[in-house]
């Protein structure tokens, strides 16, 4: 009996799945219009999504070592200077930099300018209105250049008589180059001038100056205002002969 009641309850919803069915396909309009085939994706799609928009890998930028100076430098700035915005502390930096650039520049052109007046004695792009200063160490090598008599006058002031000796004695070889009674040179010695002085009085008077200028200047020896009056007397009757 059990059976014949299980077999008739599975008869009586079947009957009833089929009688909801019937009813749901007369409600219900079913599409009948076969479907296109896909014709697929295009072989270049890839290259449409390879925009910044489609890129969402964020990429670490390369900052070289200046940049990473910066940085440090704006981290010390705001932890000095107790800076709270990055940014500010960025901007101090940048205008610090750039004085600090200008300040160099303005060095770097004054020393150029400098050696050009020291070794021209005029600036580039004009003549110099004032003498040429020539050291005491480049005299000799500068003799046609240098003015003795304004030496002599700064040196008799200072009361300098061993260094007014000396320039006593370079005033003579001026003179005598300036007579062509000597070819003067700088590596030339007193014996070598001594020979191409032709006059006697001239070669006697030269001779003895030679000696007081080795004796006082080479010799250190230390004289007195009478000894210098001597000596001085002596320079100045040979210059005055060549004038």
């Amino acid at each position: 009996m059990l059976f014949s009641i299980s077999n008739w309850s599975q008869e009586t919803l079947t009957v009833a799945e089929k009688d909801s069915l019937a009813l749901l396909e007369k409600k219900c309009k079913v599409d009948q219009t076969p479907m296109e085939k896909s014709a697929g994706l295009a072989p270049d799609f890839k290259s449409k999504y390879k925009a910044n928009e489609f890129q969402y890998e964020v990429k670490l930028s390369d900052k070289s070592l200046w940049d990473r100076f910066k940085e440090w430098l704006a981290y010390w700035f705001k932890k000095i200077f107790g800076i709270s915005d990055a940014k500010v502390s960025s901007n101090y930096v940048e205008i610090t930099l750039k004085v600090l650039a200008g300040l160099i520049v303005i060095y770097v052109v004054y020393l150029i300018v400098k050696v050009i007046l020291n070794k021209e004695g005029q600036w580039v792009f004009g003549k110099s209105t004032t003498k040429k200063i020539i050291h005491d160490d480049d005299i000799e090598k500068n003799l046609v250049h240098v003015d003795f008599e304004k030496l002599l006058k700064q040196t008799l002031k200072e009361d300098n008589h061993r260094l007014a000796i000396r320039y006593y004695y370079l005033w003579t070889l001026k003179k005598l180059s300036e007579r062509n009674i000597i070819e003067w040179h700088v590596d030339k010695t007193n014996t070598d001038y001594l020979y191409e002085i032709q006059s006697k009085e001239l070669k006697d008077n030269f001779q003895y100056l030679s000696y007081l200028y080795n004796y006082i200047w080479y010799g250190e020896f230390e004289m007195n205002d009478t000894t210098f009056n001597q000596a001085q007397k002596a320079f100045e009757k040979t210059l005055q002969s060549l004038r």
